[in-house]
């Protein structure tokens, strides 16, 4: 039974639970989905699930393989490390500006998800420290205010969280990675746009560095 079952309405709702399932690790990579298996699952049309795969597709999540339907796009570390490398630039720009346009507000936020990780990382919480890691993320592309950046990263999380996720659970990464992020933060909360870029670029730089040791097999 999946652990993202649910009763889908529109093509939407459909479209936001196969990601999710494939997000969590519900679906493995090169995994074949059928539409009718799906539209039984989330409760909805074999229309909708159709129309959800091309949408799917259309992220890069989900590739159509001729005369086999539809299945998991499976990610190789090559594209891993060129999705970062491409992050690398695009997030380098968001902390730059996040540094220009920070509300004290916007700065308040920043600092507190950046106590959580620490408490995260003293109480060895690496599943939590996760997930704050892309609220740090998220919330410093919202600072920086670009919008058409923010579509184009989050459209290449979603392709390489898996990646993301093992890189997560690689003992003592979140050690590693913390400074990082105190670093990006004290840059802009010191609003200086080139020392924030620097900062998360050189963070970016340390995930390509160390991406090749969690390998390119899937989480399950």
């Amino acid at each position: 039974m999946s652990a993202v079952t649910s009763a889908a309405g529109g093509t939407e709702d459909v479209v936001d639970l196969v990601r999710t399932a494939i997000h969590q690790g519900e679906f493995a990579p090169n995994q074949r989905l059928v539409e009718a298996d799906l539209s039984v699952q989330f409760g909805a049309s074999r229309a909708a699930v159709r129309t959800a795969l091309v949408q799917l597709a259309a992220e890069g999540l989900v590739e159509r393989v001729q005369n086999r339907g539809a299945r998991v796009r499976a990610v190789s570390l090559d594209e891993a490390i060129e999705i970062c490398e491409v992050r690398m630039v695009v997030e380098g720009l968001c902390a730059a500006k996040a540094a220009e346009r920070a509300t004290e507000d916007d700065l308040a936020l920043l600092r507190e998800i950046t106590a959580d990780m620490r408490r995260a990382v003293e109480g060895g919480d690496v599943f939590a420290y996760s997930e704050l890691n892309r609220r740090l993320h998220a919330a410093v592309r919202a600072t920086g205010g670009q919008r058409v950046a923010d579509g184009v990263l989050e459209r290449l999380r979603g392709q390489n969280v898996r990646h993301q996720f093992r890189l997560a659970l690689l003992p003592g990464r979140a050690s590693v990675s913390l400074p990082q992020h105190l670093e990006i933060v004290d840059a802009i909360c010191a609003r200086d746009p080139e020392r924030a870029e620097a900062a998360m670029r050189a963070h970016l730089a340390s995930v390509i560095e160390t991406l090749p040791q969690v390998g390119s097999s899937p989480v399950r």
